[in-house]
C-alpha cells in the first residue's frame, strides 16, 4: 500500500490555471472520491499525477517521492473515462494487457497472468484473443481495469469510469472496482461528477470547484453534514433515493444557482463561488467579505477544511 499526496499542486496552460494550489492526500489503502462539475479541474489533477499534465508548481508525491523522479513504469496507473478510446482497436485485449506488464516473465507466465487478470475483472480468459470491437462498453472498461492492474500499481486513479456506460452496467462496474480495491489493498483516487457514486465507493470525499478543493473530509461526514454551500448544492442536484443510486436523471445542475460557473481564465475575487452562492452576497448584501477576502487561506481551521467564510 502507498499514499499519494498532492502538495500545493498547480497546473497552468498559458493564462489558464486549471488546478490552483491543490493539497490533497490519498491515504494508503483508502479511496478518495474527488467530485465537482465539468471543468472544475478534477481530470487535470489526475493527469498531473499520472505524468500526463505539466505540474507548474508544487509536487505530486508517492510515498514521499516526487512522481517526476520515478521510473517510466511508475507504480501508479490510470483508468480513463471512455472505454472505447482507451484500447487499441487493432490489438487483441490479451495483447493490450500484456503490453502493460513489467518486463521479465516468460511468454507462458504472461499468458497465465492475462488469464488471472481477466478472471479478476470477471471476464472469461478465453476472450483474450478478442478485439475490443467485439466487446460491450462495460466489458471494455473491465479490460481497461485489467490493463491498469497489469502494471502492478500501488495507486489506481479512476477518472469518471462509469459516466460513459449504460446505467444498467454502472452498478456492476462500481461493485467490481470496490471489490478489486479491497482485495488488492490499493490506494485509489476515484473521480466523478456524481456524489451518489462517490458515496458508494469512497472513504474520503474532496469537492473541487474552479481548480481548488473547497471541502474535504471523511465521506459520511461531508455527505451528511456538508459545510460548503457548493457541496450542499451538489447534494441537492444528486440522485435521490427514489431515483436510485446510479440514475443520471438527477445529476444536472438544476439545484445550483442559475448563473453559470465563472470563467476559469478570470476567476472572481474573494470566494470563487460567491457569484452563485445561495448564502453569499447575492442573497446577503452585507457579506462583502465573500467578495474581498479569499477563504482558502484559513480553510484548515474550519470543519472539513471548507473554503467558506460562513462554513461554521
Amino acid at each position: 500500500m502507498s499514499a499519494l499526496e498532492f502538495d500545493s499542486v498547480s497546473v497552468r496552460y498559458g493564462k489558464l490555471t486549471a488546478v490552483d494550489g491543490v493539497s490533497l492526500t490519498v491515504p494508503s489503502g483508502q479511496v478518495v472520491g474527488l467530485v465537482g462539475e465539468s471543468g472544475s479541474g478534477k481530470s487535470t489533477l489526475a493527469r498531473a499525477a499520472a505524468g500526463l499534465a505539466p505540474v507548474s508548481a508544487g509536487r505530486v508525491l508517492l510515498d514521499g517521492v516526487d512522481v517526476r523522479r520515478l521510473p517510466r513504469r511508475r507504480p501508479l496507473q490510470m483508468v480513463f473515462q471512455d472505454p472505447y478510446s482507451s484500447l487499441d482497436p487493432r490489438m487483441a485485449i490479451g495483447e493490450s494487457i500484456t503490453e502493460a506488464m513489467p518486463p521479465g516473465p516468460s511468454r507462458a507466465e504472461r499468458r497465465a497472468e492475462v488469464a488471472r487478470l481477466l478472471e479478476l475483472v470477471h471476464l472469461d480468459p478465453d476472450r483474450a484473443a478478442a478485439l475490443p470491437g467485439r466487446l460491450s462498453g462495460g466489458q471494455r472498461q473491465r479490460v481497461a481495469l485489467a490493463r491498469a492492474l497489469a502494471g502492478r500499481p500501488k495507486v489506481l486513479i479512476a477518472d469518471e469510469i462509469t459516466s460513459a456506460l449504460d446505467v444498467s452496467v454502472q452498478g456492476a462496474v462500481l461493485n467490481l472496482v470496490r471489490d478489486v480495491q479491497r482485495r488488492l489493498a490499493l490506494s485509489m483516487l476515484f473521480i466523478s461528477h456524481n456524489l451518489a457514486v462517490v458515496r458508494y465507493v469512497s472513504d474520503v470525499v474532496a469537492v473541487m470547484y474552479l481548480g481548488r478543493i473547497v471541502e474535504a473530509g471523511p465521506a459520511e461526514q461531508v455527505l451528511t453534514d456538508p459545510r460548503h454551500p457548493y457541496t450542499r448544492d451538489l447534494l441537492a442536484a444528486a440522485p435521490s433515493a427514489h431515483r436510485g443510486l446510479l440514475d443520471d436523471a438527477g445529476t444536472g445542475t438544476d439545484a445550483l444557482a442559475d448563473t453559470e460557473p465563472a470563467d476559469p481564465h478570470h476567476p472572481p475575487p474573494g470566494c470563487r463561488y460567491h457569484p452563485r452562492c445561495p448564502i453569499g452576497p447575492l442573497v446577503h448584501p452585507d457579506r462583502t467579505v465573500c467578495v474581498t477576502a479569499d477563504p482558502a487561506g484559513s480553510a484548515g481551521a474550519r470543519p472539513h477544511r471548507a473554503a467558506c467564510h460562513f462554513a461554521a
